[in-house]
């Protein structure tokens, strides 16, 4: 049986203020990884940090299933009272945003104060 090796991923945390937490992820988002991801951001809500941001400076591929997660993870933040901003930059990433649609849906821009100030004007 062949061992593939182990996908290079992580994502660090960081707690700005009492409500909001930065993830700042590296590597490919996919199959094998989003559930790490998932992990991290309900991580975050249940430890009462509804403003999410989720930096993928460092992230160069997502596939469907990590769309999944942002997207199971946006509702949980909403049902929160909370927001979710992702910093984005990579053309590749963006594009299957836009492809599925989902840069109307997701609050995308590309630096990482851009997305503290988008997820600090949500009251909660």
């Amino acid at each position: 049986m062949t061992e593939f090796p182990k996908p290079k991923f992580h994502v660090d945390a960081e707690d700005v203020d009492g409500a909001t937490r930065v993830l700042s992820a590296v590597g490919e988002v996919h199959v094998s990884t989003a559930p790490l991801l998932a992990e991290q951001l309900n991580a975050s809500v249940a430890a009462g940090h509804p403003r999410v941001v989720l930096d993928f400076s460092e992230v160069g591929f997502i596939d469907s299933t990590g769309l999944s997660v942002l997207l199971n993870a946006l509702r949980r933040v909403n049902r929160a009272g909370g927001a979710l901003s992702v910093v984005c930059t990579n053309p590749t990433v963006l594009r299957l945003f836009e492809i599925t649609r989902l840069d109307e849906t997701f609050d995308i821009v590309d630096t990482r104060d851009a997305a503290l100030r988008h997820v600090a004007g949500v009251s909660g």
